[in-house]
């Protein structure tokens, strides 16, 4: 008993240790307050993975080898899910979550593909942690991303650049799909997202 209380506090300190932070990198929330819609691009060009920041080519192949070495098929049937996942589960999970606390009070419309719209909104994954499950024991996913607005017709012209680290992945019950915990990750950089351009530029 007394070595899984231990373990459970050193768990809880890693977690206090990794927290999210939100903090603005240039410019302010000022233009959002007037803006009726907002362009969504996702990108994952340089997305890095784990400590060691595994490239995603380097993962997908670690990983699929392993399970296919346990079990043929499974490995090649999870790099389908993995590659899914960001359209299926991440950006929806994001782009439910902005409409909620933004568009649901203020009106303003994000949507992916929105050419039309007067701002964009590039979310850059720079790093995950994709965390893990083993039934008694777990351990959220982390998410972090650059959050960059910028005017539609003019990309270089930054009006505001946030970096989110270490959005949790938190998990009810268990949950053994790395898919799953990171776009939770995805969902609460939304959420922390939403609030403070409710706060800031309003």
């Amino acid at each position: 008993m007394k070595k899984i209380t231990v373990l459970f506090s050193l768990l809880l300190l890693a977690a206090g240790a990794s927290a999210q932070k939100m903090n603005v990198v240039e410019g302010d929330f000022k233009f959002l307050k007037d803006a009726k819609a907002i362009n969504v691009v996702f990108r994952y060009d340089d997305m890095k993975l784990f400590n060691e920041n595994k490239t995603e080519q380097q993962y997908i192949k670690e990983r699929s080898e392993d399970l296919n070495a346990k079990n043929p098929g499974t490995g090649d049937t999870w790099v389908r899910k993995w590659e899914g996942a960001k359209e299926s589960i991440w950006e929806p999970n994001f782009m439910d979550l902005i409409a909620k606390t933004v568009t649901a009070k203020k009106g303003t419309v994000f949507g992916l593909g929105k050419k039309d719209a007067p701002y964009t909104l590039t979310v850059d994954a720079v790093w995950i942690y994709p965390g893990w499950d083993a039934g008694v024991m777990k351990q959220p996913a982390k998410v972090t991303t650059l959050l960059t607005f910028t005017e539609t017709g003019n990309p270089s012209k930054v009006l505001l650049k946030i970096k989110s680290e270490n959005a949790p992945g938190n998990q009810w019950g268990s949950n053994f799909s790395n898919e799953s915990r990171i776009g939770e990750g995805f969902e609460k950089t939304a959420k922390t997202l939403g609030t403070r351009i409710i706060k800031e530029a309003y």
